[in-house]
């Protein structure tokens, strides 16, 4: 079962879908979104981890630009439009929004224990940053890029905290990679896994670069993660 709900901030009021496991109260998972906004690839992940027994959040991280955003990655001019949400998009009142989304879910009734994140691309950043700078129980972050240009923030990460990052990433080259790697090595709370041969959105559903075994893999360590860390 899902639902759009809306969650309030002093800034005006956004929406998020929701998605119900088959047993509630439990656990909470907030869904970060990429470029394209809720389109059918985030409500598709978001079911997903409902189905894994988490209520589930996608919040529209793009409300103050443009409300309830749904592009694809399957034509030019999509992406055009995605990247001048990108390049619009502010981090800051991002994760603002995100705290709040926290907040709403753990204020739900249907939510009982912790809440984590998980999030691609855009959502990927979003998702270290919420590691760093809200109450999160535990984050996932794929592929996130511009990662290594807030990697400062890292020593204020305590909760756990799961990278994914593809090898042949067109968006986050060696360089920056490995800067990330780097900087993750000796924090316990921290894991991080490269994928050869993937690009950028190697996990997104039905996307241009999916790759099968590596999205199976990286969705299996991840359920495994929020398993041991939010159940």
């Amino acid at each position: 079962m899902s639902d759009m709900l809306s969650i309030s901030t002093p800034d005006g009021d956004f929406d998020a879908y929701v998605a119900y496991p088959a047993q509630t109260p439990a656990p909470a998972i907030v869904v970060l979104q990429e470029i394209f906004g809720i389109n059918g690839d985030m409500r598709e992940t978001t079911d997903e981890y409902a189905r894994q027994g988490y209520v589930a959040l996608c919040p529209d991280l793009f409300w103050r630009i443009d409300p309830n955003v749904n592009l694809t990655d399957r034509t030019e001019a999509e992406w055009q439009q995605a990247m001048k949400y990108y390049n619009a998009f502010d981090l800051n009142t991002g994760v603002e929004d995100i705290a709040a989304t926290i907040g709403f879910a753990r204020g739900l009734g249907q939510v009982r224990g912790k809440v984590g994140s998980v999030g691609f691309c855009l959502g990927g950043l979003l998702s270290f940053l919420t590691a760093a700078r809200t109450d999160i129980d535990a984050a996932v972050s794929y592929y996130g890029g511009g990662t290594d240009q807030h990697l400062s923030e890292l020593p204020k990460i305590t909760a756990p905290l799961l990278i994914h990052l593809a090898e042949q990433d067109e968006f986050i080259d060696a360089d920056a990679r490995n800067r990330v790697l780097t900087a993750v090595q000796g924090h316990a709370n921290v894991e991080a896994y490269t994928y050869p041969g993937c690009h950028h959105a190697f996990a997104r559903n039905r996307g241009v670069h999916y790759d099968a075994a590596a999205a199976q893999l990286a969705n299996t360590r991840t359920a495994e993660f929020f398993a041991k860390h939010l159940k």
